[in-house]
């Protein structure tokens, strides 16, 4: 390990460690999340594509990284990690590898023996900024992800067609993790998975889901069109993270940027139709404005942190979103009920 830094663009110098394979400067936004464990789950969440992803918990790979079928994607897809304390020597039955090895086999920079407390602090007061993992000079310029469309980055390039049950959904795939697909197949459900950008119109369908993804929703053009000529079909969807904001901007209603966005596995909301609370795992820094909402939608859930929107149903029609990940993978699995309300209205 050799000395570096992370600069932020609002100037703030963190200094810190590399392994000394890493030769040049790397970008990307800089956020944090909340999580115990599940760095692999998280790293390889097409969600974090284009972010430096800090980990709140001080000692990360303790249990090494397991086979590449857990999995949330084929690689690590965040731009950078950062952390505190790395375990080098990691003991789990199941690790093929150790967090160092693997991210130097992936390509992707880290920074430890940084303050993460400190600089998580600073995230909150602040709000998520553009950040470089500096192996030379800090640079004059930041490269700010949210400006690129990430979706076209992170999604299958063509069709691909999961189980053979009897009923057949159209998943858009915005960068979708794998255990969506684990979760949809549970039940007698066929997948059709489809880029973002496939018009699904003339295909033979029972039900719509929206996958999550990374990135400013409103890039999303493509499927954002594509969705808005199908919504009279009055065929169910289901949307999650990214798919809930799409959902929105299809209908007519808004998004915007959060602070410091919801990352971690603990995020408490309020499912308002069963008046009950539930523990979520959640990845997103964009919201939906519930002002913006036609009258025909409604609040679904509710973020008990800060009052936020974290998910939309229609009045009458079966159409709900969530902001959360209801798959888990990693967190908990208290809204997995979501996908039996999907799959009873197909």
């Amino acid at each position: 390990m050799v000395p570096s830094k992370l600069v932020l663009e609002s100037g703030e110098v963190f200094p810190g460690f590399s392994p000394e394979w890493q030769k040049k400067n790397f970008f990307g936004e800089v956020v944090f999340s909340t999580g115990m464990t599940g760095y692999v789950e998280s790293l390889t969440d097409p969600s974090f594509a284009g972010q430096i992803l800090t980990f709140t918990f001080p000692l990360i790979g303790n249990y090494g990284v397991p086979s590449s079928d857990t999995w949330e994607s084929e690689k690590v897809q965040a731009a950078g990690v950062i952390a505190g304390s790395i375990n080098t020597n990691p003991s789990h039955w199941d690790s093929e590898k150790s967090f160092l090895g693997w991210l130097e086999e992936q390509k992707v920079p880290l920074i430890c023996g940084v303050d993460t407390r400190a600089l998580t602090k600073l995230l909150r007061k602040k709000g998520v900024a553009l950040g470089a993992i500096c192996m030379d000079k800090a640079p004059r310029q930041f490269v700010d992800p949210n400006t690129e469309h990430l979706v076209k980055k992170v999604c299958i390039p063509g069709k691909e067609i999961y189980g053979a049950g009897r009923k057949k959904i159209i998943a858009v795939d915005c960068g979708m993790k794998e255990n969506i697909v684990r979760s949809l197949l549970k039940f007698d459900i066929q997948v059709l998975r489809v880029p973002y950008d496939y018009d699904y119109s003339k295909e033979e369908y029972d039900g719509l889901f929206l996958s999550n993804g990374p990135g400013n929703p409103v890039v999303c053009k493509e499927t954002i069109a594509i969705l808005r000529k199908n919504l009279g079909s009055k065929k169910p969807i289901m949307g999650i993270c990214l798919g809930a904001q799409l959902l929105a901007l299809a209908i007519g209603g808004k998004t915007y940027k959060l602070k410091f966005g919801h990352r971690g596995q603990n995020h408490p909301c309020m499912d308002l139709e069963k008046k009950r609370a539930i523990l979520t795992s959640q990845n997103h820094g964009f919201a939906i404005d519930e002002k913006s909402l036609p009258k025909d939608w409604k609040v679904f859930f509710r973020s008990l942190n800060d009052n936020s929107v974290e998910g939309i149903i229609h009045k009458k029609l079966p159409y709900f979103a969530v902001q959360f990940h209801p798959e888990s993978h990693p967190g908990p699995t208290d809204a997995f009920y979501l996908f039996e309300k999907f799959a009873e209205s197909l």
